[in-house]
Formats: structure tokens, C-alpha cells, sequence
């Protein structure tokens, strides 16, 4: 009887779902057949194309973040960096405009800006955080409040607009893609598949997950754990910018309001998707699962009218805590 139960054992756990790797598509597959439950245009090619390019700038920005977080770091700032990037790079090809006329050489320059001052804000979070020791949620909640008082000081408290004749250009970029797929669809799978690649294949990946599951150890293991977490904050501001750049010719304009509540969706994504808060394990295939989570649920919401809309900052804040949760008391697995 004892050898039929020990056989009988790997039979059962064989079947076992592994919640902690498949919950999160397991959700975002009930999401969907609830969203054509509800509204027979839920799953219509508009509707669908809709939700990917809207959550595609959240979800580049949560690709870094995912990096971030798995190396023990936290970056709150990203919302109100992106905001100040789309500033800044309107104010650059409005100025360009006179001297260089409308075209896609004005334009270039401003994705350049974009890229240039991505960067430099993420360099600052990184040094700030790695060379003078201050803690992440310090630092990171410093620069929200000086990225979003420096957008609001640059729009002069109102907004600022690109030209027309360079929106008219530059709209394409948003609204034109290839076979029907949207540019920032593209744009978001390429960094999706890039950030997997990098987090599975690379040195880096497998650094931040060791410095985030035991920095000493870490240092021990002769890993430069300032550099890599440099690179992770350095490379969150460039994806920052990138994101801005697919955002930008949507409206074609910034104000203090651009970008609001952006890190917490970024940070909800890649904690529904299964990397832990506290850092040493991370999933990009997960945080674009979360993403699209996240995005299915808003748009859910404003579909069947359950919920007013501007409730949804207060729906992800809840989902982040019950993500948080369940993660306790769980041991991740690759």
C-alpha cells in the first residue's frame, strides 16, 4: 500500500498548476473572456489595437523597471520623468522648426533628446542612489518632484504644444504601423523580446537577480554590484525615453499632468507579472503580462460602466497590495 501512495505521489503533483509562473496568464485569460462577456466589441480589431498602443507606453517603461526591482531597486520618479522629457523634446523641435523647416530632421533630433535626457536622469537616479548611498525611494521620490515642478516650470503652469506642421509629421510614429500593428506595438514587443533576452541570457540579468536576492554575496561573488545597478537605472531612463518618443505624437503636447500615476502602473505590472518586490528575481515575459492586465482592466471598466474611470489609479493601487500579498510566504521559480 505504501509503494502504490509513493507512486500515486508524482502522478497527483505532475498535474500540480504552478500559480506562481502561469497565474498571471491564467488572469489575463479570464479578463478577456469576461471583457467578451460583457461587450460584444471588447475583442474587435479597434478595440484591441486600442488597448496594446495605450499600455504600450507604460509597458517599455515596466520592461526597465522590471530590472530595477529584481536588483533590489525602485524608481518612482519615471511618470513624472517622462513628462519632463516630452517637454523638453517639444521645446527642442519647436526651436528647431525656424532654422531647419518641418521634417523628419527636426523630428530625429527631438527622439535624440529624448534618448540623451533619458539617460542623464536615469545616470542621476543611479549615482545618487549608488555613489552617495541614499536610499531608492528617497532619491527616486526627490526627482518625481523636481521632474514634475521643472515640466510645470517650462509650460509656465500651462501646456506646451508641438507645432503643427511637425505633429502632422510626426503622427505616423503613433498611429501607422506595419500589416495594420501600430508602431508602439512593434516598438513595445521589440523591447519586450530584447529585456527577456537580456534577463535570461546575459551577465546582467543573472547580476541584478543576485544583488537583489543577497548584495553580499553578491560582492563576495566578485559582481561590480554599483555598476550593474547603475546600468538598471540608466537603462529605465533610456526605455523612459523611448516610451515618451511613441507618446509624444499622440497628443503632441506636455503638461504637469503627463505621465501621472505612469510608475505606479510600470511598478503594478511587473509585481502582478510575478518579480518580487524586494528584489533577486525577475520575468520580463511576466511584466508584459501584467501590463496587459492592468490595461484589460481599465478598459473592462470603462466598457461595462461598472466602475467610474477615475477609479483605476485606486484599482491598481489595491492590485499592487494584493500581488504583494500573495507573494509572501512564496518561494519564485524560473
Amino acid at each position: 500500500m505504501t509503494s502504490e501512495t509513493a507512486a500515486a505521489t508524482p502522478a497527483r503533483s505532475g498535474l500540480r498548476i504552478d500559480f506562481h509562473v502561469w497565474g498571471p496568464v491564467i488572469a489575463l485569460l479570464a479578463l478577456i473572456a469576461l471583457g467578451a462577456f460583457l461587450n460584444p466589441n471588447f475583442l474587435s480589431y479597434g478595440n484591441v489595437t486600442n488597448v496594446l498602443a495605450r499600455s504600450a507606453f507604460i509597458g517599455i517603461i515596466a520592461v526597465g523597471m522590471t530590472f530595477v526591482i529584481t536588483s533590489g531597486g525602485l524608481d518612482l520618479s519615471v511618470g513624472s520623468m517622462a513628462a519632463f522629457i516630452a517637454g523638453v523634446m517639444i521645446l527642442v523641435m519647436n526651436a528647431l522648426v525656424p532654422s531647419l523647416g518641418v521634417g523628419w530632421g527636426v523630428i530625429l533630433i527631438g527622439m535624440a533628446a529624448a534618448l540623451v535626457v533619458g539617460l542623464i536622469a536615469g545616470l542621476v537616479n543611479g549615482l545618487l542612489i549608488t555613489q552617495a548611498r541614499i536610499e531608492a525611494f528617497i532619491v527616486t521620490l526627490g526627482t518625481m518632484g523636481i521632474f514634475r515642478s521643472l515640466i510645470t516650470w517650462l509650460a509656465d503652469g500651462g501646456t506646451l504644444s508641438l507645432d503643427y506642421g511637425v505633429r502632422e509629421v510626426y503622427r505616423p510614429v503613433y498611429y501607422d504601423g506595419i500589416l495594420g500593428v501600430a508602431w508602439p506595438i512593434i516598438v513595445f514587443a521589440a523591447v519586450a523580446v530584447v529585456g527577456e533576452i537580456i534577463m535570461r541570457k546575459t551577465p546582467f540579468g543573472r547580476h541584478c537577480a543576485a544583488i537583489g536576492s543577497n548584495e553580499q554575496v553578491a560582492r563576495y561573488s566578485a559582481v561590480h554590484v554599483d555598476r550593474v545597478r547603475l546600468m538598471a537605472y540608466v537603462l529605465l531612463g533610456i526605455l523612459v525615453g523611448i516610451a515618451t518618443i511613441m507618446y509624444v505624437p499622440r497628443l503632441g503636447s506636455a503638461s504637469s499632468s503627463t505621465g501621472v500615476l505612469w510608475e505606479l502602473e510600470a511598478i503594478a505590472a511587473v509585481i502582478i507579472g510575478g518579480t518580487v518586490l524586494k528584489g533577486g528575481f525577475g520575468r520580463v515575459w511576466g511584466t508584459v503580462v501584467g501590463v496587459l492586465i492592468l490595461s484589460l482592466i481599465g478598459n473592462i471598466l470603462n466598457l461595462a460602466n461598472l466602475v467610474s474611470p477615475y477609479l483605476n489609479g485606486a484599482i491598481q493601487g489595491v492590485i499592487i497590495i494584493l500581488a504583494v500579498v500573495l507573494q509572501r510566504q512564496r518561494k519564485p521559480e524560473r
